[in-house]
């Protein structure tokens, strides 16, 4: 029972937030008779909430209990002061992000209102062969996961992702071996990306954080140095220190 329930939980997403019920049955594959009654279940504790027009979202209770997840909530208390000064300094996204499954997740984001579209919002799950965060949080993998991800499929975002593996493999290499990536309109067109590595006192790569800014607006290179710093500025926070070395996850 427990594990269909959170069949139903794990159905909304950032990007599909409101769900009828034929959208569960849908997406679960339950029998329309179980989902019906697993989400009243829910309702009636408060996990999901009903709108207006009868489509199902996540309960404000459920929100909080998400809030205390100690992986991603002490990551983000250590990481704000370090991502206030980065956006302060560029006024464009900053955003920090973790790997979950097969995806980079991303746990915090601050945005100047002038800054590109995003195709995702806090809580959204990006591609990890085609975001910055993604490369980096993929290229401190180890090799069979990295293997698995590039065996596919690679969805193709814009005509700029590049789904070629070997040519991913050598992206891959160099991230880890710097800790940085850039990303140039392969998710979303006319936004480039600037990402480097955040790694705890045991040298694990435990996140990723990016600047992602308009193409044109501002040079990514010139970003570089300001995430790398911050980046290494959160990881001191993490007890991380010179000499420490970065490991595979």
């Amino acid at each position: 029972m427990s594990s269909r329930l959170l069949e139903l939980l794990f159905a909304f997403r950032p990007e599909r937030s409101l769900l009828s019920l034929a959208d569960l049955v849908r997406e679960t594959g339950l029998p329309h008779a179980t989902a019906r009654r697993l989400v009243l279940e829910l309702e009636e504790a408060g996990a999901i909430d009903r709108c207006a027009d009868g489509r199902f979202a996540i309960g404000v209770r459920l929100w909080q209990l998400g809030t205390l997840a100690p992986r991603t909530e002490s990551l983000r208390i250590l990481a704000k002061p370090f991502m206030d000064d980065l956006y302060t300094a560029l006024r464009q996204h900053v955003q920090l992000a973790v790997l979950d499954d097969d995806h980079a997740v991303i746990i915090e984001r601050m945005s100047a209102p002038h800054a590109v579209n995003l195709v995702s919002e806090v809580g959204g799950r990006l591609p990890l062969h085609c975001s910055g965060v993604g490369k980096v949080l993929l290229s401190h993998t180890d090799h069979a996961f990295i293997d698995r991800i590039l065996a596919g499929p690679l969805p193709t975002f814009t005509a700029q992702t590049n789904v070629n593996p070997p040519s991913l493999r050598r992206e891959i290499a160099a991230c880890r071996r710097t800790g940085t990536a850039m990303v140039r309109g392969e998710l979303t067109v006319g936004a480039d990306s600037v990402a480097t590595r955040i790694v705890d006192r045991d040298g694990r790569v435990v996140a990723a954080l990016s600047v992602v800014v308009r193409t044109g607006s501002v040079r990514p290179q010139a970003t570089v140095p300001s995430v790398v710093a911050s980046g290494l500025g959160i990881s001191r926070a993490l007890g991380w220190r010179p000499g420490i070395a970065v490991s595979a996850s």
